[in-house]
């Protein structure tokens, strides 16, 4: 317990401990690390795997809000048909990844 206590005294009180300095620092980064940075890496990481495992014939949903199925892959781009038989070149970036099964079930 005393411990904890010399690690949080002031540098003042202490000497001019760095450690009780800097404490509150590295509780900051630390903080902003596990509710901000890590969580947004990882869903970064879900959306490229969702991506990249979508095929011929999966219900989308683009950035944009547009609904269609998927008709033709390429590397970069898909073609998607929309309602009314319309055909769009996107780009595989611009998928969202926001429940799009969900969202659209067999409504087609």
């Amino acid at each position: 317990m005393q411990f904890i206590h010399i690690l949080l005294m002031s540098p003042q009180e202490n000497g001019g401990s760095p450690l009780g300095a800097f404490l509150p620092l590295i509780l900051i980064i630390l903080v902003f690390y596990l509710f901000f940075i890590r969580p947004q890496m990882k869903k970064q990481k879900d959306l490229r795997k969702y991506r990249e495992a979508l095929k011929k014939g999966d219900k989308i949903i683009t950035i944009g809000g547009i609904h269609g199925r998927i008709v033709e892959e390429q590397e970069r781009t898909f073609t998607i048909e929309v309602e009314g038989g319309n055909r769009l070149r996107i780009e595989r970036s611009a998928v969202a990844m926001d429940g799009a099964s969900e969202q659209l079930g067999d409504k087609r």
